[in-house]
């Protein structure tokens, strides 16, 4: 019988290992202390140049101004206050209303035949765009109006307001347009 020749394997090239997960860890640890170091140094504010001082000698003198006279309590003068709102605040005067304004919302086309001055409320928006869109539509219906910017609460609303008026014909009829063109107002009476 034959004797059979062991088969020898072929021969493998030379492979590298990969490289331990913890050399990748430092690998990426230097990267990244490297940017850091150069954002560091990058970032540092440059000390300013230190500026010549002149000497003493050389330097204009000091003015001392004399103090003012003390005012003594017994030749009764009064010294003038430090701040100045001690003589503003009671120069202030706020004056509340006897009566809450009558703002209802324009539901009903009932007329109005209360006299008085009213003015319509055709919306309040946050955006000054969106409150001339309001009024463009308003000048379509033939409806003149003006946009009122009011602050409240740090935030600025801008109010679509039509009047005064106290033609009640004229409210009325300004009404009866903007109820047909599905527009909600608020009907506020400022008085007689």
């Amino acid at each position: 019988m034959a004797q059979k020749k062991p088969r020898r394997k072929p021969a493998r090239t030379q492979e590298q290992e990969p490289y331990p997960g913890w050399m990748w860890m430092l690998f990426g640890l230097a990267i990244g202390l490297s940017v850091a170091v150069a954002i560091y140094i990058n970032g540092r504010e440059v000390p300013p140049r230190p500026v010549a001082q002149t000497p003493a000698s050389m330097a204009a003198p000091l003015r001392v101004e004399p103090e003012p006279p003390a005012v003594s309590a017994e030749a009764g003068e009064e010294a003038e206050p430090r701040f100045s709102f001690y003589n503003m605040l009671p120069n202030f005067e706020v004056i509340i209303p006897e009566e809450e304004p009558d703002v209802r919302r324009d539901m009903r086309s009932e007329p109005v035949e209360r006299p008085g001055t009213y003015v319509l409320q055709a919306g309040s928006f946050t955006s000054p765009a969106d409150a001339d869109r309001r009024r463009a539509e308003l000048a379509l219906l033939g409806v003149e109006s003006q946009v009122q910017p009011v602050a409240i609460d740090r935030r600025t609303y801008y109010r679509v307001r039509i009047g005064p008026t106290s033609d009640l014909d004229e409210l009325n009829r300004i009404r009866n347009r903007l109820s047909a063109a599905d527009i909600e107002v608020l009907r506020m009476r400022l008085g007689d």
